[in-house]
């Protein structure tokens, strides 16, 4: 199994998008590459403590792979905007990847180049190795299979 960290703007969307495809074993979202040991959703925020709502992926490589999952990401976000997503605003909304495994560049740097093709703007989607990860208090995990009409800014039929 191989792992990544996505980030997209409101974590919900995101996760249950990722939940859709076949190949994902396992989704928690979460708090990445902030400045603060296990933060809160309340302080996440106040856009002080440098997190980004964040999910993390675990997936089975032979089953799908980082190129795919990359791919579906692009899809659903728009890389061009800073520290926002759909109605979202705040540094917690900006779009990141988080790396664990320094093998992974080639595939995530080759990805980014075709993406920033498709724009006349640069992208200001973080690419940073992975500093820390805290998951989520348990009403936000898999919040939209427990609220089927909570917001989301993705679409889920893509």
């Amino acid at each position: 199994m191989k792992e990544i960290y996505l980030a997209g703007g409101c974590f919900w969307g995101l996760q249950a998008y990722m939940d859709l495809r076949n190949g994902i074993v396992e989704t928690v979202v979460g708090y990445a590459n902030g400045n603060t040991e296990n933060p809160t959703y309340q302080q996440v925020c106040t856009n002080t403590t440098g997190y980004a709502e964040t999910v993390y992926i675990k997936y089975d490589e032979n089953i799908i792979t980082l190129e795919k999952i990359l791919q579906d990401f692009w899809k659903v976000i728009d890389p061009t905007l800073q520290n926002r997503q759909g109605g979202d605003v705040g540094t917690q909304y900006r779009t990141g990847i988080y790396y664990t495994n320094d093998e992974d560049l080639t595939t995530i740097n080759k990805s980014m180049d075709r993406e920033r093709e498709k724009y006349n703007k640069p992208i200001v989607t973080e690419l940073e190795n992975l500093k820390n990860f805290y998951p989520a208090e348990e009403y936000h995990q898999k919040y939209l299979e427990k609220n089927p009409n909570g917001y989301c800014h993705i679409d889920l039929t893509l």
